[in-house]
């Protein structure tokens, strides 16, 4: 597959993806977005909403927008801005709800860290295309939250989760299969991006410090230098929870730490992490199926591989080996982004409805989950396009 030719097909993937959330998620009697659309395209109006699907719809399209130059594209990134500042932004303790009800009405309140962060970089994004000061008020209201509650100052490191009055609580996981541990690699990965995107907005040489130190604390404790994948689960005093290796965050990782690093301008960690990005995406190839596709994960305690093949891991396939190709000219990687394409082609894109399906299992029949909901957003794979639309633009 040329060059050329993948890249018109990101660019109608992409306009396909937008088109989706844009004709089928708008909540018309509540507001923002619908909370949940089923495998077989039906709507569930009363379900919950999350907060980092809202934030990440907003990510979405405003980072789109300056390419699409669709102003509908700009008219959804003001819905969701919208729906955060009014109904999940919580402005007495300046925290998020992690969701709400279908009529607006706060749900699970507690600060998730990972949905603070979302936010922020969301709200980062929105502001770049709109210089709307509300947008960035409010991230930085939300960065400092997360200093002041959530920085570890003894210890290094970000605490996981609170009550919405920023007390502790038992439970800080972020989804019912992760450990129930205080430090996680998902939510130091997500600050660093959110971090970052509000650096590149707001130049505060306190934010770049934090940001930095983040950086150093990810490259002590989440990455594993022996083989090069991250490591996903800490107690309060650095001690790790032996869990998976996560294909598609560690490709994730691969990219979105460089590039934090870049926006940060520290040139020691930019070498680092540039470094690190195509270790990581070696370690990466281990999770590559013969048919292209990047399994889900794997459990080296009971030498057993979930064998399935998600939506989000094959996006950040895309930006990670492409990252890699960049980096060192080696064809190979290119090689794997195209070949990961056809994949995602024919098995995870729906080219009837619109939007990708949760993802298929090792015999490729489709896993039956939602279409749309609090996890499934249109960011991973919107933000593939983008980066592989912007990243050839730059070769050129």
């Amino acid at each position: 597959m040329s060059s050329l030719a993948i890249i018109k097909e990101v660019e109608k993937e992409l306009h396909h993806i937008l088109d989706y959330w844009a004709q089928n998620t708008l909540d018309d009697a509540n507001g923002g977005f619908i909370g949940k659309i089923d495998s077989d395209e039906s709507k569930n109006p009363k379900a919950e909403k999350g907060s980092v699907m809202h934030a990440r719809i907003l990510w979405t399209f405003s980072a789109a927008y300056p390419i699409t130059q669709n102003s509908e594209h700009l008219k959804i990134a003001q819905r969701a801005f919208e729906e955060i500042r009014t109904k999940f932004y919580n402005p007495f303790q300046k925290g998020i709800y992690w969701s709400i009800n279908a009529d607006g009405t706060p749900k699970e309140t507690k600060n998730q860290i990972y949905a603070l962060a979302f936010a922020i970089y969301g709200l980062s994004e929105f502001y770049k295309v709109t210089k709307n000061h509300d947008a960035l008020d409010l991230a930085v209201s939300l960065y400092h939250s997360i200093q002041e509650h959530s920085f570890d100052r003894y210890k290094g490191g970000y605490f996981e989760a609170y009550t919405k009055d920023w007390e502790a609580i038992e439970d800080v996981r972020l989804s019912d299969k992760d450990a129930n541990e205080k430090k996680t690699m998902n939510t130091h990965l997500h600050i660093a991006e959110a971090f970052a995107n509000l650096y590149t907005v707001w130049k505060n040489e306190e934010l770049k410090k934090n940001t930095t130190q983040l950086l150093d604390i990810i490259d002590l404790y989440f990455i594993d230098k022996e083989k090069w994948h991250l490591k996903l689960f800490f107690d309060e005093n650095w001690v790790e929870k032996k869990d998976v290796i996560s294909y598609g965050h560690d490709i994730e990782a691969s990219w979105l730490l460089q590039w934090c690093a870049e926006v940060s301008e520290d040139n020691r960690l930019i070498d680092i992490f540039k470094s690190y990005a195509v270790k990581m995406a070696d370690a990466t190839l281990e999770g590559l199926d013969a048919d292209g596709g990047l399994w889900y994960e794997y459990d080296p305690q009971k030498n057993q591989l979930i064998a399935e093949k998600h939506w989000w891991p094959q996006a950040e396939l895309w930006i990670g080996f492409m990252n890699a190709y960049q980096l060192t000219a080696n064809k190979n990687y290119l090689n794997i982004v195209y070949k990961n394409w056809i994949f995602v082609d024919e098995y995870i894109i729906d080219h009837k409805n619109g939007e990708w399906f949760w993802g298929i299992d090792e015999n490729h029949k489709r896993l039956n989950k939602d279409k749309t909901g609090i996890w499934k957003c249109p960011y991973h794979n919107g933000r593939a396009c983008l980066e592989i639309l912007k990243r050839n633009k730059e070769d050129q």
